[in-house]
């Protein structure tokens, strides 16, 4: 054991020697990310009024956040694999590989909206949250709130390849943390605007018609899709997504089952998007750069990871440790200078820290064998990998967080 550490060891600081612009890039994705989530994490505080004058839409909030990062992560880890193989173009027509990416990215936003608001409907009565908002409600604010998001994050997710590209940046440091990142902050708004769509008797249902409608066509479309990327990546991602999307229902109950401590605590809502984000982030990490190398044919998948991608998983530790103390004390700052009440500086980084520490080893695990299984299965990992790690950090991560809650007696 002693002597594979070394030899990862070795491995890991050729890494470092190998690609400083790649280890520091994925550093600033990493903290500007963190950053923006607090501006997410402040509107969900904000909006704490109209989560209570529509009960179980905080539901639906993990999930809505957490497609845009699976829909375009996914995006930015194949454009990643393209930019590696050598096969990247920036083009708009719909046939070529990246028109086609982003016909598939748009087709799943829509479809996947849908599918997500029956789900936190379902979800609810299952478990018995009483007097939640109407079907028609949660298809009008996740769809329309979903389509909005989705434009932006889709225009960033070129962006960033673009100048990745032109830079010499490794996407797969990059791409993740920035792109769920923004969908945390645009996705959170745009809910938000779609609220205003809900609780007129006529108008309401006309437009949830319309948006399942919409939803439908772009699911059959893009599964019948003669264009051949198109349809396997619709195909392949959608029943991931819908998995996805089915573990991020429940990470939203898990947070409405606990309402009561970020109730008391509303500095501990601020912690939620930038906490979850970036534990997400550090696994897509891993799931891009292990996607990556099985593509390229340089890692041979096994049962021990820290054989197969040692260094890797030392580059996510090393991110992690400052990530989270920096999303714990930026976290506490931000409550502060917005008023909120918190438990206190110490716990604040505490809870931040101690739930990373789950989070992170949650992100190695989930990250390097869920892109082994479904390259194993014979799917793209990039497909699966994104999808995988985010939507299964959104539950882990708040089970962390409820953990690291109770531990420092605040739940």
């Amino acid at each position: 054991m002693l002597r594979t550490w070394r030899a990862v060891g070795a491995r890991f600081r050729a890494l470092l020697r190998s690609d400083p612009a790649g280890v520091r890039s994925g550093f600033v994705a990493l903290f500007i990310s963190s950053g923006g989530d607090l501006l997410a994490g402040l509107t969900l505080a904000s909006i704490s009024g109209t989560l209570k004058e529509l009960p179980g839409l905080i539901v639906l909030i993990p999930a809505a956040i957490g497609m845009r990062g699976n829909i375009f992560g996914a995006l930015g880890s194949r454009l990643g694999t393209s930019i590696h193989s050598g096969t990247f173009k920036l083009s708009a027509r719909r046939d070529t590989l990246v028109g086609q990416n982003l016909a598939a990215s748009i087709s799943l936003s829509l479809s996947i909206s849908l599918v997500l608001a029956v789900l936190a409907r379902v979800v609810c009565v299952g478990f018995g949250l009483d007097h939640t908002i109407s079907v028609a409600d949660f298809v009008v604010i996740s769809v329309i709130g979903g389509v909005l998001s989705s434009i932006v994050v889709m225009v960033l997710t070129v962006v960033v390849a673009a100048l990745s590209v032109r830079r010499g940046w490794d996407l797969d440091n990059v791409s993740a943390p920035i792109v769920t990142a923004a969908g945390d902050m645009v996705t959170l708004p745009a809910l938000f605007l779609a609220t205003f769509l809900v609780g007129y008797r006529w108008v309401t249902p006309a437009i949830a018609i319309v948006c399942a409608v919409a939803g439908v066509i772009a699911l059959v479309m893009s599964v019948r899709s003669k264009l051949p990327i198109l349809q396997r990546i619709a195909r392949e991602s959608i029943p991931i997504l819908v998995i996805a999307g089915t573990i991020d229902v429940i990470a939203g109950l898990t947070i409405q089952k606990r309402f009561e401590s970020f109730h008391a605590f509303p500095a501990l809502l601020i912690l939620v998007p930038p906490f979850l984000e970036d534990s997400g982030s550090l696994g897509g990490i891993l799931s891009a750069r292990v996607s990556t190398k099985l593509h390229l044919g340089t890692l041979e998948p096994s049962r021990s990871p820290i054989k197969a991608v040692g260094e890797d998983i030392l580059l996510v530790c090393m991110y992690a440790v400052p990530v989270f103390l920096f999303v714990g004390l930026s976290a506490d700052i931000a409550a502060t200078v917005h008023g909120d009440r918190g438990p206190g500086s110490l716990e604040m980084i505490g809870v931040a820290m101690l739930a990373g520490c789950f989070a992170t080893t949650f992100a190695v695990l989930i990250g390097y064998f869920g892109a082994v299984a479904s390259y194993r299965l014979g799917l793209d990992p990039d497909n699966h990998g994104i999808a995988i790690v985010t939507s299964s950090l959104d539950f882990l991560g708040a089970l962390s967080l409820i953990l690291a809650f109770i531990a420092f007696g605040l739940a």
